[in-house]
């Protein structure tokens, strides 16, 4: 089957790299450790032309072989490669957007190979404190053929983002810092000193860190239940195995703590890593927000949705 598009998942830590065939199917893929902080630097010839650009590298590796095989294939990228620190920085557009506004307004780079690679810029929020998300915009359009006329998406993570949707143009999201919080408190903090990581997941404390949130104890906020994670220790209510769940329980409770009264009645979707969705639909599930799906292969989706609205391939292969 013949490719029509190169689709790029760029971001910090690593590069994931998708031919696609008629109509987005997935033809073939890579993951490289190859993110913007990540880039390759032994210089090498690309093109007859002797390169140390990090960029031009990884991109090479990712799919140089099949540009060789097909010269014209159309690239598009979206993540970080289109941030300041990226390969071209690609400005953000503001809400509210969709596929066709974002697909008319690609930026391009020209490689070494002379093949331009089109990124997808990143989205910005001015209304009250300002907003970002690069990459996360890419996903929420992937996942939003067929659905109804106002959805929320989730996308959990370091810094997890929640997105409203309506009538396919993202008109509001906000973003909670909740994996890196987890991460940082665990590794440098004192609650730290006492848990003890298990390969098991411990349902009950996890459980537990979320009624907490959601609780009268939790309406002092998350600088007060926070110590909790260490106290419960101390008076051997959570074992040192129970500790990171119930901390990670109380975070992502807190989380959605936060999220508008209205989202209860709106349908949710989760985009992300398998285990951590899981996570997060059973959070949701504890805290009353009853319709709750799961997506998959958002990113090549958007990707080829907006590669067809900017005009770089056709939604069905010509006959």
């Amino acid at each position: 089957m013949q490719a029509q598009l190169i689709a790029l998942d760029w971001g910090t830590s690593s590069l994931r790299a998708y031919k696609l065939g008629p109509a987005g199917v997935v033809l073939e893929q890579r993951s490289l450790a190859s993110g913007i902080m990540h880039l390759p630097t032994e210089p090498r010839d690309i093109a007859g032309v002797r390169c140390s650009n990090g960029f031009e590298l990884a991109f090479d590796a990712a799919c140089g072989d099949w540009l060789d095989a097909q010269p014209s294939l159309p690239v598009i990228a979206c993540g970080m490669v289109g941030s300041a620190q990226g390969w071209s920085e690609a400005a953000y557009r503001t809400t509210p957007v969709d596929v066709a506004s974002l697909g008319q307004a690609l930026h391009p780079v020209r490689s070494v190979r002379g093949v331009q690679v089109h990124i997808v810029p990143g989205v910005i929020e001015q209304a009250g404190l300002p907003n970002v998300m690069r990459g996360e915009e890419t996903q929420v359009l992937g996942v939003l053929q067929g659905l109804g006329a106002e959805v929320l998406i989730g996308l959990p993570g370091s810094h997890s983002k929640w997105v409203e949707v309506v009538d396919g143009c993202i008109t509001h999201f906000d973003t909670f810092m909740t994996g890196e919080v987890f991460a940082v408190l665990s590794k440098y903090s004192i609650l730290g000193r006492t848990q003890q990581q298990s390969d098991l997941f411990q349902a009950e404390a996890f459980d537990r860190g979320v009624h907490v949130a959601l609780s009268k104890d939790g309406q002092r906020g998350v600088l007060s239940t926070l110590f909790s994670a260490r106290t419960l220790g101390l008076t051997a209510e959570l074992s040192p195995e129970q500790q990171p769940d119930y901390l990670s329980g109380l975070l992502i409770g807190h989380e959605l703590a936060g999220l508008p009264a209205r989202a209860r009645k709106t349908p949710i979707i989760l985009v992300g890593a398998a285990p951590l969705c899981t996570r997060y639909q059973r959070a949701l599930a504890l805290s009353g927000f009853a319709h709750v799906s799961l997506a998959q292969e958002a990113t090549e989706r958007g990707l080829w949705q907006l590669a067809v609205a900017a005009g770089l391939t056709q939604p069905v292969l010509e006959a």
